[in-house]
């Protein structure tokens, strides 16, 4: 979620199909907002991202209050296609609760998700922006290219255990998600908007459905923020939160953030912010080159400037 300065959409021509590289010179994390960007990590490339954060929570009707912490961690990994990624995502969390005169505490693996991305389709994939050199007009123009987004889909699974205090049924289960995932880069680059629509613990008694807007804005080579916008809608369970942070690249492979969020609502009210790191492996990653010519003699590297969505 920051400016990189990226070699980006370098491909090789394999017979019998085209391989398009997803791997950035700096890391790309989907920290610290929710949403899931359309980019792959890259072929071979394993990454970490993890953060702990305070939770704080009142329902102004049923008269409760909570106060917790919790630890998110998710794995990436980029396997067999360039355009493909599988995805561990957990996350921990612990709530004290003071229920009018009864105080408890409770706690396990709020969220485990299993799952894989495909990127199906990219904008850039054979798209060479020209320069105008009679046209300084129609060189700072509005690119309406920019409007098309990046889109990918996102299948896997909720696995839940028995006696979960975070799940509305006593019971075990494996319930599917799956995601819709756009991603736009707007403005000279620096901009980019994600969205992912959500429809989760489906074929359970109260499926889930929502979507989260994040835009972010890259300020340096080093430093950017987002905002964001998230909303569920389920049976058991509905609000909106608004989050917003900022992330500073360390490296090219390591990123730190933080970030702080609140609900709209206030049964419950919701409020927590969190810190929390992105690391990258990659020194297996092989450089993917396109083929941009229709002749024998090939381009090795053709660089565009992009920002990924971190």
């Amino acid at each position: 979620m920051y400016h990189f300065k990226t070699a980006i959409l370098i491909a090789f021509l394999l017979a019998p199909f085209v391989q398009y590289a997803q791997h950035t010179d700096e890391i790309n994390s989907n920290r610290p907002g929710e949403t899931m960007s359309a980019f792959a990590v890259g072929k071979s490339v394993f990454q970490v991202e993890s953060g702990i954060f305070g939770i704080k929570e009142n329902h102004s009707l049923l008269n409760y209050d909570t106060n917790g912490f919790g630890l998110d961690l998710t794995f990436r990994m980029g396997l067999f296609h360039e355009q493909l990624e599988f995805i561990a995502d957990l996350q921990y969390q612990y709530q004290n609760v003071v229920d009018h005169t009864i105080q408890y505490n409770k706690s396990a693996l709020k969220q485990t998700i299993l799952g894989a991305k495909f990127l199906i389709y990219d904008p850039f994939k054979g798209y060479d922006e020209k320069v105008n050199v009679y046209s300084w007009k129609a060189n700072h123009s509005f690119n309406w290219h920019q409007l098309i987004p990046a889109v990918s889909l996102f299948a896997g699974a909720n696995i839940i255990s028995s006696n979960n205090p975070y799940y509305f049924s006593p019971d075990a289960a494996i319930s599917p998600k799956i995601m819709l995932i756009t991603q736009n880069h707007l403005g000279d680059g620096r901009w980019v908007l994600v969205s992912n629509i959500i429809s989760d613990y489906i074929l359970t008694d109260y499926p889930s459905y929502g979507y989260v807007l994040t835009l972010t804005r890259g300020f340096n080579e080093k430093w950017s923020g987002f905002i964001e916008n998230q909303g569920y809608k389920s049976d058991f369970y509905s609000d909106a939160i608004v989050r917003g942070g900022a992330a500073y690249l360390v490296n090219k492979s390591l990123q730190i953030d933080a970030s702080i969020s609140s609900s709209l609502k206030t049964t419950p009210s919701i409020l927590y912010g969190g810190i929390g790191f992105s690391w990258r492996y990659d020194a297996n990653y092989k450089d993917v080159i396109i083929d941009l010519d229709n002749g024998d003699s090939k381009k090795a590297v053709r660089k565009a400037k992009k920002v990924k969505k971190g």
